[in-house]
């Protein structure tokens, strides 16, 4: 009897598994952070265009009329991706490459409200996107201690793979600040490896640790075949919070730049620089005038330490720099000639293509639009004005207005010239459809344009 019971026992205690051995419950977590995880879908431009219009004009007007005949019109490109609140008052966190090129972005709620969203700026290198839309008193998500998370850790994410709308995946942390540079060499992003179950359609939607704080933004997989295998990358909210902070107060991101070409250490060129043994980052040269040359740093040298932080592979260099505020002092430890020297540092500026995107639309009026006086051949002399830029995602691109197009009219007022164009412009309501008129190839088109501000 006691032998019996002893064995009963064991198995209990070995065979069987307990709550604390096995597996987590994620239900209540779910229902905790699933309100403030959304659906995004997208629209792309309506029509591209790419002829040019003194081209068009240089032609007979019979072969004119065939090619408008035979022009088809373009199918707008879908997109969908996921996406979450970070603020109760409406602002929402997506990858870049959810909503490039998108004409018109969707937020849908796992409750069936749907939003039209704003873009309040992307960074292409973190590929990382700010949304809002208009709504308050959002259920939002907090945001994970930066590097607080360990390989080895739980992790849940929910999103819409392949459109099933606010699935839920769940994995473990398989490592930690991987790197993976862009097509452009970029690399300022030390990714988190999963093996959670990631697909498209998850692209933007939050990585959670057992709290329920975001760790990180789902953002790639590894796949041969298109679907998971097992290898997902998020980006962590150690560059999340930067990002997010730059864009909600500037609309773009600046990055600290250095200025040097840079190498692994191997066991041989450890050895070989009188190192302790593999570590840092090998500069293999010095752009002229830059942060590094300004500040001491050579060509042979070997960065060890930023401020204290470890540099134990040459890619941890640009993810630490990248993250610190241009301007900045910083103090840089680097192996010179078999001895540790330490360098005083003004971290430069990465200027990327965002920041001039960003700064070439905020010179362009309310309607995202640059406008000039027509030429005379366009309708006449001092009739509208002409368009010759329009700005992506902006309220004109949405109204399919493009260069070319002769604006004659907006809401009741008659456009005659720059002047007049200009005074009703700056006085039209905000989030009030307003008509549109404007000729294209001398046909008149009529269509409504709304501000969102």
């Amino acid at each position: 009897m006691f032998k019996q019971f002893t064995l009963a026992l064991f198995l209990t205690a070995f065979l069987v598994p307990t709550s604390h051995a096995g597996l987590p419950d994620f239900t209540g977590l779910v229902e905790e952070v699933a309100p403030a995880v959304v659906k995004i879908n997208t629209i792309g431009s309506i029509e591209t265009n790419n002829e040019q219009p003194q081209i068009r004009e240089q032609m007979p007007d019979i072969f004119r009329e065939l090619l408008q005949q035979r022009r088809r019109p373009t199918t707008p490109a879908r997109t969908m991706g996921s996406g979450f609140v970070i603020s109760s008052d409406g602002y929402i966190l997506t990858n870049h490459h959810v909503i490039d090129g998108a004409a018109k972005i969707q937020v849908q709620f796992a409750d069936r409200r749907e939003y039209e969203a704003t873009l309040e700026g992307s960074d292409r290198a973190s590929d990382l996107a700010l949304l809002k839309i208009e709504a308050s008193d959002l259920p939002s998500l907090k945001f994970a201690e930066p590097d607080s998370t360990k390989v080895g850790a739980w992790v849940l994410a929910i999103g819409s793979p392949f459109g099933l709308d606010y699935s839920v995946a769940a994995g473990i942390v398989s490592a930690i600040g991987r790197s993976l540079p862009t097509e452009q060499g970029e690399n300022y992003v030390p990714f988190i490896q999963t093996d959670v179950a990631i697909n498209r359609g998850n692209s933007g939607g939050p990585l959670f640790n057992l709290d329920g704080e975001v760790v990180g933004i789902n953002s790639q997989i590894f796949s041969p075949t298109g679907g998971s295998v097992g290898l997902s990358f998020s980006i962590p909210v150690s560059v999340a919070t930067n990002v997010v902070s730059q864009l909600r107060n500037n609309g773009q991101v600046q990055r600290g730049f250095l200025g040097v070409g840079i190498g692994d250490v191997d066991k041989d060129l450890a050895q070989a620089l009188g190192l302790p043994g593999p570590m840092g980052a090998a500069i293999r040269s010095v752009s002229p005038n830059s942060a590094a040359d300004k500040g001491g740093i050579l060509a042979g040298d070997v960065v060890v330490g930023i401020d204290g932080q470890p540099i134990a592979y040459a890619s941890d260099l640009p993810h630490k720099i990248g993250l610190i505020e241009p301007g900045s002092k910083i103090e840089v430890e680097v192996y010179r000639d078999g001895k540790l020297k330490t360098l005083k540092v003004v971290v430069g500026a990465l200027e990327g293509e965002n920041v001039a995107e960003v700064q070439k639309q905020n010179s362009m009026d309310r309607l995202g639009l640059t406008v000039t006086e027509p030429d005379s051949g366009e309708l006449g002399a001092n009739s509208g004005v002409s368009v010759s830029e329009v700005a992506l995602r902006s309220p004109a691109e949405r109204a399919g207005l493009r260069p070319g197009d002769v604006i004659v009219q907006l809401g009741y007022s008659r456009i005659t010239d720059l002047q007049a164009y200009t005074a009703v412009v700056d006085g039209l309501p905000a989030n009030t459809p307003v008509a549109i008129r404007f000729f294209r190839d001398g046909q008149a088109i009529f269509r409504t344009i709304k501000l969102s501000k």
